[in-house]
């Protein structure tokens, strides 16, 4: 008995097996808005680097950690969060807090350099340099 392509045996169409997202409606979202936590993210994540790269890593490893935070925050208590959904709300704030640590624990437990060279800036973002 051949069956017609896309529809079960009992002719009811088959499920494409995409799910919608955890943290949205639908697939196109409500309208342009529906990315706001993401764009807060990114939007966090930018002074961060335009910390780094200005000032130096110590401060930015503690904005890049506080950008975790913030993304913990958003998808702990917003209920449409778009593509800060990834798994499901435990797991996705979890590993958001466990990599927001281990960067504000690495960022700040890197040493001062032991060599000085001329042609590398000084730009480590705290600690003495004995000048």
């Amino acid at each position: 008995m051949a069956t017609t392509r896309g529809r079960r045996k009992d002719g009811r169409p088959k499920e494409s097996g995409t799910f919608l997202p955890e943290g949205g409606a639908s697939l196109a979202g409500p309208g342009p808005l529906r990315e706001w936590p993401a764009m807060v993210v990114f939007g966090c994540l930018i002074a961060a680097l335009l910390t780094a790269a200005l000032n130096g890593f110590r401060i930015a490893a503690i904005l890049i950690a506080g950008t975790f935070l913030v993304a913990a925050i958003l998808r702990l208590f917003v209920s449409d969060v778009g593509v800060l959904a990834v798994r499901s709300r435990f797991t996705d704030v979890g590993m958001l807090l466990f990599f927001g640590a281990a960067v504000l624990f690495l960022g700040l437990s890197i040493p001062n350099p032991l060599v000085d060279l001329p042609w590398v800036p000084k730009r480590t973002g705290g600690g003495s340099t004995g000048q």
